[in-house]
C-alpha cells in the first residue's frame, strides 16, 4: 500500500435542478440538508491522515458552483499542497458570476468544467436546464477576465430531440468558443432517472418518445470525434479530448490507476491497493454509515481502466500471456490493435469497448 495520495475529490451533491436524464446521487435538497453535509465534509477532511500533499483537487456534484465562496474557502484551506498544479469545478451555466469567478480563483481554482450539454435550446430546456447558448458565450468571458483560461465544456450525444442537424450545432458552439478541453459523453438511459422512467413507461414526457436510438448515438459521437479533431482537440480518453498539454490532470489519475482520496457523498478513494467508496446517498453519508472498501484487482484493472486512453496501454509479459485469447480474438476482430508492445482499442472498439472490458474481469 503506498502512503501517497496525489489527488482528491470532493463530492458536493446539491443542485439548483435535477436533470430529466441524470442517475446520479445527487438533487436538490433542503437548505439544513446542504448545511450539515458541508459540516460533515469539513469533519471528514479534518480527521484524515494528511501525509502527502496533493497535485490535483476536483469538486464534482451537483453543482458546486453554487456553493457559497465562504463555504468553498473554508473547505479548500483543510485540503494541503495549495497551489495545487490543478484545481477543478465543476459548474452548472447559469451559476458563473464575476463575483463567483473572481472568489474560485482567490480560492485556488484555475480550471472550471461547464455542464453545457447542449447548444440548442430546445433540447436544454428538455434536460430541464435553463441556459442558452449566449450564457454560455458570456460566462466563458467571465471565467477567462477572473484568470481561468483552463475550461471544459461537456457535450451530451443522444438527448432527446437531437438529430445530426442538431448535434453539429453544438459542435460548431464549441468551435466558436474554442475552450481547451471537451468531454462527449454518449447518453445512457436507465430506470434511476426521470427520463429512464418515462421511456420504459412508453410516456412522452422530457421528449421521451423522441430519444435517440443506440446507433443514431454512436454516430454523433464518432461525428463528434472526427469535427473535435480537425479543430486541434484530439481524444485522448474515450469520452474526453483536449488540445496538447490541457488533458485533465485529475482525471488521467483514475484512467492511470494512480492514488486519490474521495471525501463527500458516494466519493471514491484508492491508495494503490484497496477502493473505497463512501455510503452512496447524502442521508446515509450524515447518519456516519461505514465506507465500503474492497481490494483492488490491478492486473485486470490495467485492461478496463487503461484502454480508455487513446493511448492505450503496455502489458506486462504475463499479461498478454494470460489474455493471450480474448486479445487475439478482438485483435482479429478489428477492436484492439497493437503497436511496439501497446495494446489499444480501435476506432470500431471505442464504440464496444464495454464487451471488450468484460472480457478482462474475472467471473
Amino acid at each position: 500500500m503506498v502512503t501517497s495520495v496525489a489527488g482528491v475529490y470532493l463530492s458536493y451533491p446539491f443542485c439548483a435542478q435535477k436533470c430529466t436524464y441524470c442517475n446520479f446521487a445527487s438533487g436538490v435538497f433542503p437548505r439544513e440538508l446542504e448545511r450539515s453535509y458541508v459540516h460533515a465534509l469539513q469533519a471528514e477532511l479534518r480527521a484524515h491522515p494528511w501525509e502527502w500533499g496533493p497535485q490535483t483537487v476536483y469538486l464534482g456534484g451537483g453543482t458546486p458552483s453554487i456553493l457559497e465562496i465562504d463555504v468553498l474557502r473554508t473547505l479548500l484551506e483543510l485540503i494541503p499542497g495549495a497551489p495545487w498544479a490543478e484545481a477543478t469545478l465543476e459548474a452548472a451555466p447559469g451559476t458563473v458570476t464575476p463575483e463567483r469567478a473572481r472568489g474560485w480563483v482567490e480560492c485556488g481554482v484555475n480550471r472550471v468544467s461547464l455542464g453545457v450539454q447542449s447548444f440548442v435550446e430546445t433540447e436544454i430546456r428538455r434536460t430541464g436546464r435553463k441556459h442558452t447558448a449566449q450564457t454560455v458565450k458570456d460566462e466563458i468571458g467571465i471565467l477567462q477576465e477572473a484568470g481561468i483560461g483552463n475550461i471544459n465544456i461537456d457535450l451530451i450525444a443522444g438527448l432527446s430531440g437531437q438529430t445530426e442537424a442538431s448535434w453539429r450545432e453544438s459542435l460548431d458552439g464549441i468551435e466558436r468558443l474554442a475552450p481547451p478541453h471537451v468531454s462527449v459523453y454518449m447518453l445512457e438511459v436507465d430506470e434511476d432517472s426521470r427520463l429512464g422512467k418515462e421511456m420504459l413507461l412508453g410516456g412522452v414526457r422530457y421528449g421521451a418518445a423522441e430519444t435517440p436510438g443506440d446507433d443514431q448515438t454512436a454516430a454523433f459521437y464518432e461525428t463528434a470525434v472526427d469535427r473535435l479533431s480537425s479543430l486541434g482537440i484530439p481524444r485522448y480518453e474515450i469520452s474526453n479530448f483536449a488540445r496538447p498539454g490541457h488533458e485533465s490532470l485529475h482525471n488521467l489519475k483514475y484512467w492511470k490507476l494512480e492514488p486519490y482520496a474521495g471525501f463527500g457523498a458516494d466519493a471514491h478513494s484508492f491508495d494503490g491497493a484497496t477502493r473505497r467508496q463512501n455510503p452512496e446517498s447524502v442521508n446515509a453519508y450524515l447518519a456516519g454509515e461505514d465506507s465500503e472498501t474492497t481490494p483492488a484487482h490491478l492486473d485486470e484493472e490495467r485492461f478496463f481502466v487503461g484502454l480508455r486512453l487513446a493511448a492505450g496501454i503496455h502489458p506486462a509479459p504475463e499479461d498478454w500471456l494470460r489474455f493471450a485469447a480474448p486479445i487475439r480474438r478482438f485483435v482479429d476482430a478489428g477492436l484492439l490493435e497493437t503497436e511496439n508492445g501497446m495494446l489499444r482499442l480501435t476506432n470500431r472498439g471505442v464504440l464496444l469497448s464495454n464487451e471488450v472490458f468484460q472480457e478482462f474481469l474475472t467471473p
